[in-house]
């Protein structure tokens, strides 16, 4: 997959600034951009990259390595964000980046960020495992004081540790003033506007709760009505197509609609969260298919890069930011070697998120897997299988799987409660498959509390933090 151009920036800084992004350039692919060197470039080259640029000796370059807290073994594919590009460390967790101005910033899935305000090269970092244990807060359920406060206690005296809040929810809607100017044009201000949004994040950043922006993107009626030639379009009437709820979509082919997603993204790093995850990243899957207009052929061919190429231009624009980036993906993904039909193929994806949350409901699995008919029947089994799958086609990618946990009755096959019995199994099963935590979706943001550990006392490491 060739990765999206930039576009030129505006203005000129001098010939400094352009060996500095050269120097940028040559450094990133010396260190791995994508993980390719087995080891970190030897002082003579960094000798000659100086007099291949002529660069003033003043200049310093930080070389380093990246390594587990714990277990003290090399970290491959850390990123390393020290300005606007970001830099992976090799097979053997090394690194090396022009000296930052002001702070190193330091992450990898799975893994709690570090920034580094003062270092001496070379730079050895330890990055400390840190699973998130999540719950989601809809749209309505953030700017509910009620609704908020019970999900937050949760947060106080249960093992969770993360919240998901919908920034850009599925109807398109942003919960705080955004100064996001389509968003403005196009009514995205919705009926819900927090005015103590920010006094919240700081709120939950100071009991260390690591925060989730959840972002639709391509299921967006605000935008769709707004730009219908971003819209998809119904060939019989030349409108925007609508789902089986009755919201439009916008065209995951146009790149100004790539372009909204990741201006609301960026407006949601600077507010604070720690994680931009992406939902609705692919192509339609109910309503009336057959009558859905794009701007090219919906083939499997045009579909994966599409998709792609959306998570490839997202990842390059928030690097500067420093967030973990991640997508929802359908759970069948995992078992299906093509697109599923939607844009959506493990192989494809991974090398430009950090996290991989695959929608495992057990009421998601309307055909079963291989050896379980009845998935509601084997909450287990079907998370087990679903994670293990995903961890192994991402084997070649520094990414994690951090799946989301059905906590809400079923509704595909017979209606059954998932309460502790269903919901332990699910998280049991994601952590005994590998998973870098997990997420708890409930509509109505109504939680199975009794299912949770309480909250572990101060200084102690849980068993399953891996």
């Amino acid at each position: 997959m060739e990765d999206v151009p930039e576009r030129p920036a505006g203005g000129r800084r001098g010939a400094a600034v352009g060996s500095l992004a050269l120097l940028a350039l040559i450094l990133t692919l010396l260190t791995g951009a994508a993980v390719l060197s087995q080891r970190a470039p030897a002082s003579p080259w960094l000798d000659d990259i100086r007099s291949i640029l002529q660069l003033p000796p003043t200049l310093e370059l930080i070389e380093g390595q990246v390594v587990d807290a714990d277990t003290r073994s090399p970290i491959a594919g850390a990123s390393i964000h020290s300005g606007p590009r970001e830099i992976r460390t090799d097979a053997e967790g090394r690194f090396t980046v022009a000296k930052p101005t002001l702070s190193l910033l330091v992450k990898a899935p799975g893994y709690e960020r570090q920034t580094l305000p003062a270092w001496t090269s070379p730079l050895a970092v330890s990055l400390r495992p840190k699973a998130i244990k999540a719950a989601y807060l809809t749209y309505y359920g953030v700017g509910d004081r009620g609704i908020r406060s019970r999900v937050f206690e949760l947060l106080d005296t249960t093992e969770l540790n993360g919240v998901v809040i919908d920034v850009k929810g599925d109807r398109g809607w942003i919960p705080y003033r955004t100064r996001v100017p389509l968003a403005l044009e196009a009514g995205a201000q919705g009926p819900l506007i927090m005015r103590d949004f920010d006094q919240m994040m700081a709120d939950l950043k100071a009991k260390g709760v690591y925060t989730i922006a959840r972002i639709v993107v391509f299921k967006d009626d605000v935008l769709a009505r707004h730009r219908p030639d971003w819209a998809v379009i119904d060939t019989r009437t030349g409108n925007p197509w609508v789902d089986n709820e009755g919201l439009a979509w916008v065209d995951p082919f146009r790149e100004e609609v790539w372009e909204y997603a990741i201006a609301v993204a960026r407006e949601a790093a600077e507010k604070g969260f720690d994680e931009i995850q992406f939902d609705y990243v692919r192509f339609p899957t109910d309503g009336k298919l057959g009558l859905a207009r794009y701007a090219r052929p919906n083939t499997r061919e045009t579909r994966l890069p599409a998709i792609a190429a959306f998570l490839a231009r997202a990842r390059k624009a928030l690097a500067p930011s420093g967030v973990f980036l991640a997508a929802d993906l359908f759970g069948y993904t995992a078992f299906n070697e093509n697109d599923t039909d939607i844009g959506q193929r493990i192989e494809e994806l991974a090398p430009y998120l950090d996290y991989i949350s695959p929608m495992v409901y057990p009421s998601g699995y309307h055909l079963g897997i291989p050896g379980y008919t009845n998935p509601v029947a084997h909450p287990y089994e079907i998370v087990f299988q679903s994670v293990k799958l995903i961890r192994k086609r991402t084997a070649f990618a520094p990414v994690r799987v951090r799946p989301w946990i059905q906590d809400f009755r079923d509704y595909a096959f017979d209606r059954r409660p998932f309460g502790v019995t269903e919901v332990n199994a699910q998280t049991r099963a994601a952590t005994d498959a590998g998973a870098a935590g997990w997420m708890l979706w409930n509509p109505r943001n109504s939680y199975t509390s009794a299912a949770l550990r309480p909250k572990a006392a101060p200084g102690a490491r849980p068993a399953d933090s891996r």
